[in-house]
């Protein structure tokens, strides 16, 4: 595996306070990897911010959006940058410190060395294997997170563990394989509707345990209403896995 192939990309509103020292993590513990942060014109400097470290490391990159299109979206713009780059690897992960750069190596090393098969399509930051866990989380958060895996292992047949998280690495000639116009999920239910799509595509998944930490500076962006959208996308996708349908 090369490093120099490896695209991590950061997702961005307003982390100001966060990506200056994410940055430095990560090359301090993946020093080849370049960094793609997507800003979606954050009002407190993230996007000058990085353009400005991109003049001086080669290694920074950073796309403008216009403004708040959706995390699902930031995503999608990445691994698609990945691809017209021709990486090997795209590793997408928070901007606020509740993925810890310490992680990577382990997340890197698992696409080609799970010991379960010769590769995997995607390797997962996971919360809830064996080693794993989160810090920071009222025991209200953490039941509504567990529940939620629980329903969407069960509405979309996904064995994963940790379907909700972001932080993840996958596999770029897959992501070649994949129709990003049927991902219709914008928002926090995202996540699970891209596992689903590449699973029906048949990649292979792997997971390797995290210690999620809530975020110690600025806001979360997830609310109530956008918990529910997921709920309700998550069941739609439900009714087209057992049903068969598109």
């Amino acid at each position: 595996m090369s490093a120099l192939k490896t695209l991590v990309t950061i997702a961005t509103y307003n982390e100001i306070e966060n990506l200056p020292r994410l940055v430095d993590e990560i090359f301090q513990h993946a020093p080849d990897v370049h960094v793609l942060v997507i800003d979606d014109n954050s009002p407190d400097g993230t996007g000058n911010w990085c353009d400005e470290r991109s003049k001086s490391d080669a290694r920074v990159h950073c796309l403008h959006r216009t403004g708040k299109l959706g995390l699902g979206t930031a995503i999608i713009a990445g691994m698609q940058y990945a691809i017209e780059h021709e990486y090997d690897y795209v590793l997408n992960m928070d901007a606020d410190f509740s993925h810890h750069p310490r992680y990577i190596p382990a997340i890197l090393a698992g696409m080609d060395n799970d010991a379960s098969q010769s590769h995997v399509d995607v390797m997962i930051g996971s919360r809830y294997v064996a080693g794993g866990g989160v810090e920071g989380w009222p025991l209200k958060r953490q039941l509504m997170s567990t529940c939620i895996n629980v329903y969407t292992r069960s509405l979309l047949g996904l064995r994963s563990r940790d379907c909700s998280g972001a932080f993840r690495c996958y596999r770029v000639s897959r992501l070649r394989q994949l129709d990003f116009s049927r991902l219709r999920a914008r928002g926090y239910a995202f996540q699970q509707e891209m596992l689903w799509q590449l699973k029906r595509i048949g990649c292979r998944f792997a997971e390797t345990p995290i210690v999620f930490a809530d975020r110690a500076y600025g806001q979360s962006k997830i609310n109530s209403q956008e918990a529910a959208a997921a709920l309700w996308h998550i069941a739609a996708l439900g009714w087209k896995n057992w049903t068969g349908g598109k």
